[in-house]
């Protein structure tokens, strides 16, 4: 099996690096601020990820290309009685990838059919503050005289499982057989090549959420 050289130079420095799959978890957390009382039914909560994409290992990956996905979701609850009523959502995505053409690290949000282009920067530090901008999403509590809570949970995740086949093939040489749609039931070395990058992204996806306090209209 032959590595391209980069790639090649990138799985020695990752199987080199300590794994620590759940460091940046314990330091990452949502901040939520609620409005001024008498905004709280027009604006929603200015919200902000805060250490999300921590650790050197989250770093080297945004350096060396793959790219970091942070949804967000946050929920509007009304609260009465012996349950809750979700009145309202509104969800986001927050984009940041590396151009190997530019030499820029690249930051958008995506909210519906709308991009919001956040900059493009020259180094990791930069793009991850840029993500981590606060923003208030278009959600408020309607004029009932209730009390309402926000719920806000963010998922992020550095690889897609069809972005892992693309660099266990990448790594293979064999993008001529995928573009054929050929398939190769892979060997010993690549499936532990798709093992490392799971462990060194944490698995799948990390998984943050918040509640603000409870409010009344």
């Amino acid at each position: 099996m032959h590595f391209r050289p980069a790639l090649a130079l990138l799985v020695v420095a990752l199987l080199a690096a300590p794994l620590r799959p759940h460091e940046a978890q314990r330091r990452g957390r949502i901040e939520v601020a609620l409005p001024q009382a008498q905004q709280l039914t027009t604006e929603g909560p200015l919200l902000r990820g805060r250490g999300v994409l921590a650790g050197g290992e989250t770093r080297d990956l945004l350096r060396n290309g793959f790219p970091a996905r942070l949804h967000y979701r946050v929920e509007l609850w009304s609260v009465g009685g012996a349950l809750n009523d979700l009145e309202g959502t509104s969800e986001w995505d927050v984009i940041v990838r590396f151009d190997p053409l530019r030499r820029r690290y690249e930051v958008a949000r995506l909210t519906g059919p709308r991009v919001t282009v956040l900059g493009a920067f020259e180094r990791v530090e930069e793009a991850i503050a840029a993500v981590e901008r606060p923003y208030r999403p278009p959600i408020a509590a309607p004029k009932r005289g209730r009390r309402y809570y926000y719920n806000t949970i963010l998922d992020v995740e550095m690889l897609s499982l069809g972005d892992l086949d693309e660099v266990e093939r990448w790594l293979k040489g064999e993008l001529r057989p995928a573009v054929r749609g050929q398939r190769n039931p892979g060997t010993a070395v690549t499936r532990g090549l798709r093992t490392l990058f799971a462990r060194l992204l944490g698995g799948e996806r990390r998984h943050y959420e918040q509640r603000s306090g409870t409010f009344r209209t």
